[in-house]
């Protein structure tokens, strides 16, 4: 009953069950994720190959229903269309049932045609790994219980199974918009979950990659580790893959005398860094102001508008909105901060300005940040002319 090819101790079997189910997840964040969803990497066949025969022997997902129902995640994000958004959906739903989300969307027809262009359409892809799908996690249970023997080879089996459906669909699809760190403001609610990026691939670095989803790399701090970057750049080195994209590193410059078009593109180009250094001039005029404002404004609410000067006029509830212009109206310094960084914000979110009104725009922001009489601005603006593309 239990008897094998192998006879392996339990922790040489546990070591094993790990190893192969790390394969299947360097497989989903390699091929599936970076490759074939965002397009941020070359594969050479051969890995490319590897990748979709060991996806179809361990998961039975499809190349296809899989960078569909991805892609329409970042187009959708947090919407009532997002196939999987814990914020619309509840978090529960999200990360004990993700799979059964993910069955639903791969059974639309809509998202299949507008979201699944550009995947593999090769006679393996339709004769095998699409018209097979289950055939090859069969063959995966048949040869688990010929090399380990019934009850590990199932338990192994079952294992690999889940192991897809509960760290992807369920943790990083829930728990990733929904508990964690954020190193970028970005619109959704995406969240690291931790800083060393190994037991799902680096996919635990879910904010940095809603922050910038055609980067090959996912960690962006110092302390971060991403071992499926790892991998690839080990395939790079072999001559097995060609990286297109990573997150672009702050660069800067002399200061510019006057802003011009290049301006526009650096700042555009490293929003989340200038937005990231604005939040922290606006932090510091907080901490002057709230001394001042303590005689005149409560506590708790004083404590609550540190929270809500991150947020965007059309993210707050009618009661704090109020809240806060009440309090922004006894601080001008504050709401002149405020204010502006709605405008800068905006440089980046209006797609149906000219690049001459955009530079227009950033022009008459930094001269009203210089004479605003503002030490923190007048230094933001100062800095902001050094960014370099």
């Amino acid at each position: 009953m239990f008897s094998g090819v192998f006879e392996l101790s339990f922790w040489s079997w546990l070591g094993l069950m790990l190893v192969l189910t790390h394969i299947t997840i360097a497989s989903v964040t390699i091929f599936l994720h970076r490759h074939q969803a965002h397009r941020s990497l070359d594969l050479h066949p051969i890995p490319s190959h590897f990748f979709r025969f060991w996806l179809w022997l361990t998961t039975g997902m499809v190349t296809k229903e899989w960078a569909a129902i991805h892609r329409k995640h970042h187009a959708k994000c947090e919407s009532a269309e997002d196939p999987h958004s814990p914020q619309q959906l509840g978090i529960n739903r999200v990360l004990w049932g993700g799979v059964l989300l993910y069955v639903k969307e791969s059974r639309n027809k809509e998202t299949m045609e507008r979201y699944g262009h550009g995947t593999p359409d090769d006679w393996m892809e339709r004769n095998v790994y699409v018209r097979g799908q289950k055939f090859g996690i069969l063959i995966m249970l048949s040869l688990n219980i010929a090399l380990f023997g019934l009850v590990p080879g199932v338990l192994m089996w079952a294992a690999q199974m889940l192991w897809i459906p509960f760290w992807a669909a369920g943790v990083i699809n829930g728990l990733g918009h929904f508990w964690g760190y954020r190193n970028f403001n970005c619109a959704d609610a995406s969240t690291n979950l931790v800083p060393w990026g190994i037991l799902i691939g680096g996919e635990e670095l879910h904010n940095n990659h809603h922050s910038f989803a055609t980067s090959a790399k996912l960690s962006s701090k110092w302390y971060e580790f991403d071992i499926g970057w790892l991998y690839i750049r080990t395939l790079e080195i072999l001559g097995l893959a060609r990286v297109k994209k990573t997150i672009p590193q702050p660069r800067f410059a002399a200061e510019r005398k006057v802003v011009d078009l290049d301006m526009l593109q650096a700042i555009i180009t490293h929003r989340y860094d200038v937005m990231s250094r604005y939040m922290k001039s606006l932090s510091a005029i907080y901490r002057e102001e709230s001394t001042r404002l303590a005689a005149s404004v409560d506590a708790g609410e004083l404590k609550r508008v540190k929270e809500w000067l991150h947020l965007e006029q059309s993210a707050l509830r009618g009661e704090d909105k109020q809240q806060l212009d009440s309090v922004l109206a006894k601080s001008g310094r504050l709401a002149k901060v405020y204010e502006m960084k709605s405008e800068l914000n905006a440089l980046w979110e209006r797609s149906n300005a000219t690049r001459e009104q955009l530079v227009k725009q950033l022009q008459d922001w930094c001269a009203r940040a210089e004479s605003s009489g503002i030490v923190q601005l007048q230094e933001f603006s100062s800095r902001l002319r050094c960014y370099a593309a």
